[in-house]
This record gives structure tokens, C-alpha cells and sequence, in this order.
């Protein structure tokens, strides 16, 4: 019984985190839930793997729930096969705290270097392992839930949300210990507290890169086209109606589309279509890109990209980092037949290439990333430094109403803090949104709806000390921390011999 009890709290713990992240953003949620973590592995150590579990088991259900609605409601997968895929990452991602959980237990150390030392280094390094294992997956990861509510966001434009999400679980630690503790301890830990958070709100006051150019008046359209409907025939012209007349109506130094927001090749749009858009963009004097697929240059595949319509050139940027089961099939040997239960067109994307340049548009560098892609901060340095602006174009319908819209919004703000640049998110459904530099929503969309957001954008040069060293810093940190609270270990048991 008292086991079961163990497992339940850990289920509640994990499941709380979903507060923790946009949209209720309730960021100290998440120290207390994975505090609650490190308490229960305390109590229960034999079945500490299994704690770690069902945290990660609940806590990533709970956040990603909005797997089932892109899987049964979206592409039409049957609810039979839908309920237990959706199972499927939480099932994979739980190993990570799992582990972390567990390895801070079979050290056999001091609790404080089990929860101060051992236990953030192992928290952080499965998190950038999840990043990283099998095209990655960092959705979820603790440092977003910081983002910007929390003092902790500070330090993002210092070490990236991995430096975050370490420190988020060295102060779960640093909590977990409270209780166990005497009052010349408890003094301590609080006060290291306090200076940690504190020195947060001390960094969110810096500017780490500075103004280029002139403002620039941006609009980005929200056509709110239903998945459902984006690839049928009979609404291919209203479709693409929808988008000229946001076009021919619009008047902005630059224009920003959607993800494939004309749902064809850029070789196969109607005869004219493309000069009716471009010569209404010139008469106003507007510079256009919009997402759109486009064949590879050998015709042997398709792309998922953002062309410069306006350019007569059309200078495009092209997706990278593709989403597996979505834009490509993994082991389609071993799972290719799970496609013949939903409704997936355009599954088979070629890769765009790493380090693409900015594209030149209205006076601007702007270095796009598409869909998911700013889910991955470390693989942004490089576009970023020869970048005035960010932009991500999303078609997140896929999702349906769900939180996931609020999520990837959280994601984005993320990117703007650790580049210090403004981050311009054009969707289909939502979240449209002109992010600053430091991370705050300057406009933002009403989700669902069919509009045109506008606003004033300022470009920014330079570097942040995170673009200047990357994950690297952080992630051996964490392999020293981890070999230091095995050493200790060694020692501690090492003295009690000889003394014994």
C-alpha cells in the first residue's frame, strides 16, 4: 500500500507540471513538483527507477495529450490504434527522469550531494539527451516552464534553457532538503536561494545585443485553414483567395505566411496567381515570403520551404530539422504500414540543409525556422548571428484547439531570449505573435480566427555570451558535477571503512 500511495503522488506530482508551461504558466509549479520527485525517491530508493517513471509517464502525457488530436480527430487514425500511440513518448521520454531518479540513488551519497549535486547534473543531462536521441524531442523540457514569468529566465541569454532547466532542479533540490534539515542548513539553503532567483531578476535588466537599421513595420497573416480541409481540391481556390486578399489589403514593409500556407508546389500555383500577388505586394511597396512546398533542384523530392515571393530570384530557406512521423518516416520498413490508418499528405519531405543564410528582406537579415525547428536553440546560433530578425512560420491545425499552440508560443520566446533578437511567429491557427528581443509579447493574435497581425519591429545585432558557447558549457558541467558526486561517494565510503 505504501508504495502504491508513493506512485500515486508521483503521478500528481507530474501531472501538475502541466501548469507549470504556457498557457497558465504557473512556473513555480515546476521546482515544487520535481522537489515532490525527490522527496518520494527518498522515501521509496529500492523502486526509485519506477518513481522517476511514473513522474515522466504522467507529466508527459499530461503536456502532450494534444498527440491524440493531431493522431484520431486530424489524420483520422482509428481511437483503437490513436489511444495507445499516443502513449508511445511519454512511454519513451519517462526513461529520462527515470534515470536521473535512480542514478542519484545507486551513488550512495550524503543527501546533499545526492539533491544538490548529483540530481540537477542527471535531471539536466536527460533533458539534453531527449533533445538529442532520435531527432529530439525537448518539448516539455523544465527551463521552458520559466519562460518569462520566472526570475530564472534571466539566465537564459547566459546558458540557454538547458542552464535553466539545471537550475530549476537545483532548487527542487535545494527544497527537498528544507524538511530534512536543521535550522543553520535551512538558513543556508534559503539564502542560496534568494541569491540564485534574485540574480535572475538582475539579469533580466541587461541588454545583450543592440539596435541595427531602422524600426520596420511587419505583417503576418493568420489564414485559420482547418487541416482537415488545407490539401483538399475543392478548397484549393478559396484557399489561396484568402491569403491574396490579406495580401492585396495589407500595407507593411514586410509580409510573413503562414507553413505551406499555399497548399501546392511553388511550380504548380495556378497561371498568375504568383504575379497577381507579387504586383499588389510592389504596389505597396511590401516585401512577401511565404511558406510553400518546393521540389528539390534534382526533382527527386520536395521541400518544406519559405520563399521570397517578391525576390525575382525567389531566394528560399528550407526545413532542416524534420519532424519524424510527420514529414518523414522513420523505419518505414518496420512501421510504414500505421500510414494506411491516416490521412498524412506531404509525410515525405527531403532535408533542407544546416547553416542556412538569412534571407534579405525590407532592409532586414531574417533567419527563418520552421514548425518545430525553434524547439532546438543550439542549431539557431548560427542563422541567428548573421541575423537582424527570427521568424518561424507554423501550421500547428494539426493540433486542433489545444494547448500545444500555447506551448510552441513558449518555445519561440525562448529562442528570442537566448539570441536577443525579436522573433516573428506567423501561423495558420495560432499563435501568431511579434516576440521581443527579451522575450515578452509585444502583439499577439487571437487564436482560430482569420486576421493580419501588425506591429513595429526593431532589428538587433550582436552576440549573447549563450550564442558565444552554445550547450557545451552546461552539459559538461554536468558530466563534472556527476563524477564529482561519484567521487564524494567514494570518499564518504572510503572514511567510513577506516574509521570503522
Amino acid at each position: 500500500m505504501r508504495t502504491f500511495l508513493i506512485l500515486l503522488g508521483a503521478a500528481a506530482a507530474g501531472a501538475l507540471t502541466l501548469y507549470a508551461f504556457a498557457p497558465w504558466r504557473l512556473f513555480w509549479i515546476m521546482p515544487l513538483a520535481l522537489a515532490m520527485l525527490a522527496e518520494l525517491t527518498e522515501r521509496l530508493p529500492k523502486r526509485a527507477f519506477l518513481v522517476g517513471y511514473v513522474f515522466g509517464v504522467s507529466a508527459y502525457a499530461s503536456n502532450f495529450n494534444w498527440i491524440y488530436i493531431s493522431l484520431h480527430d486530424v489524420a483520422g487514425m482509428p481511437a483503437w490504434l490513436a489511444a495507445p500511440m499516443v502513449l508511445l513518448l511519454p512511454a519513451y521520454l519517462a526513461v529520462y527522469p527515470g534515470l536521473a531518479c535512480w542514478l542519484s540513488v545507486r551513488m550512495d551519497v550524503r543527501p546533499w550531494v545526492r539533491w544538490l549535486i548529483a540530481f540537477p547534473a542527471l535531471w539536466e543531462l536527460g533533458e539534453w539527451l531527449r533533445g538529442w536521441v532520435m531527432t529530439g524531442f525537448p518539448w516539455g523540457a523544465a527551463g521552458y516552464s520559466q519562460v518569462t514569468e520566472s526570475p530564472l529566465s534571466g539566465y537564459i541569454p547566459v546558458g540557454g534553457v538547458h542552464l535553466v532547466s539545471w537550475l530549476v532542479a537545483l532548487s527542487a533540490g535545494a527544497l527537498a532538503l528544507l524538511a530534512r534539515s536543521g535550522m543553520r542548513s535551512r538558513i543556508a539553503l534559503l539564502a542560496g536561494l534568494a541569491a540564485l532567483w534574485g540574480n535572475g531578476y538582475w539579469l533580466q535588466s541587461l541588454e545583450w545585443t543592440t539596435p541595427v537599421g531602422k524600426p520596420v513595420s511587419v505583417a503576418l497573416g493568420q489564414g485559420d485553414i482547418p487541416q482537415a480541409i488545407k490539401w483538399d481540391p475543392a478548397t484549393f481556390e478559396q484557399t489561396l483567395r484568402t491569403y491574396y486578399q490579406q495580401v492585396a489589403t495589407t500595407h507593411a514593409d514586410l509580409m510573413i505566411l503562414p507553413e505551406t500556407a499555399l497548399p501546392v508546389f511553388l511550380d504548380d500555383l495556378p497561371s498568375g496567381y504568383l504575379t497577381m500577388l507579387t504586383g499588389d505586394a510592389a504596389r505597396n511597396n511590401m516585401a512577401v515570403a511565404t511558406g510553400i512546398a518546393r521540389r528539390t533542384s534534382d526533382g527527386r523530392g520536395y521541400l518544406n520551404a519559405v520563399v521570397a515571393i517578391t525576390d525575382p530570384k525567389q531566394p528560399f530557406y528550407a526545413k532542416d530539422h524534420l519532424v519524424p512521423f510527420g514529414e518523414f518516416v522513420p523505419l518505414p520498413g518496420l512501421i510504414g504500414w500505421i500510414y494506411q490508418y491516416m490521412n498524412m499528405p506531404m509525410s515525405g519531405f527531403s532535408r533542407g540543409g544546416a547553416n542556412q543564410r538569412p534571407l534579405t528582406l525590407a532592409g532586414q537579415q531574417i533567419a527563418f525556422n520552421i514548425c518545430y525547428e525553434d524547439s532546438f536553440g543550439e542549431e539557431l546560433i548560427g542563422p541567428a548571428a548573421h541575423a537582424t530578425l527570427l521568424a518561424n512560420v507554423s501550421n500547428l491545425a494539426w493540433f486542433g484547439k489545444s494547448v500545444a499552440m500555447s506551448q510552441h508560443l513558449q518555445l519561440s520566446q525562448a529562442r528570442a531570449l537566448e539570441t536577443g533578437r525579436t522573433m516573428l511567429r506567423a501561423t495558420n491557427t495560432g499563435m501568431t505573435a511579434i516576440i521581443r528581443h527579451d522575450g515578452e509579447i509585444a502583439a499577439i493574435a487571437a487564436p482560430d480566427t482569420q486576421q493580419v497581425l501588425q506591429g513595429l519591429v526593431q532589428g538587433r545585432t550582436g552576440m549573447t555570451p549563450y550564442m558565444r558557447v552554445g550547450n557545451q558549457p552546461v552539459i559538461i558541467g554536468c558530466l563534472l558535477l556527476t563524477l564529482l558526486a561519484m567521487g564524494l561517494g567514494q570518499w564518504q565510503r572510503r572514511r567510513a571503512a577506516t574509521v570503522g
